[in-house]
């Protein structure tokens, strides 16, 4: 079965928007960031450095596999910027689906925490970057994510992903 969806995880400020935009540019596929599914309270809860708790999560988590079946229900592909960081969050967007493709950006966090400084006009501020690393869970082998180091140029990452994926994509054209 064809991979449709490319999920990009990673904590805030490993590079998912980033990548993500260039990966569904490369694809001719469509791109979404799941920050833009928040409920406005998730926004102004985290905007103020307080760490969502599952229930705050469970609407944005919804949203975003509703998203991912009407993909799946369509003829086209899209990769999803999501920050995806336990497992249990990543099995409630659907992956396990063979139709789907987790990526894992993943770097040191003193490069990932320089980001976040220099970052403007985001309402996640850096000093969410323990609790996120707290939560994050790695991938499991049988969640069969690619990851990739985010210390790589973008152009190189998006490269290395489309030569990793590029068997299973249903695109319009590939690198």
């Amino acid at each position: 079965m064809a991979v449709r969806v490319i999920v990009v995880m990673g904590v805030s400020g490993s590079g998912k928007t980033e990548i993500g935009r260039l990966l569904a540019h490369e694809l001719g596929w469509a791109f979404h960031d799941a920050d833009d599914f928040h409920p406005s309270e998730n926004v102004r809860v985290m905007s103020q450095g307080i760490p969502l708790t599952d229930v705050q999560r469970t609407p944005w988590l919804v949203a975003l596999r509703h998203l991912i079946d009407s993909v799946l229900r369509g003829s086209s592909g899209m990769v999803l910027a999501c920050s995806a960081l336990a497992k249990r969050y990543r099995t409630a967007i659907g992956i396990g689906d063979p139709r789907l493709q987790l990526v894992h950006l993943d770097g040191p966090m003193d490069v990932i925490r320089s980001r976040l400084q220099e970052r403007t006009g985001h309402f996640m501020p850096a000093s969410l970057l323990e609790s996120q690393c707290a939560l994050l869970e790695r991938p499991t082998a049988e969640e069969r994510a690619i990851t990739v180091d985010i210390r790589e140029s973008p152009a190189a990452l998006v490269k290395q992903l489309i030569a990793q994926c590029s068997d299973g994509l249903t695109a319009p054209h590939v690198l």
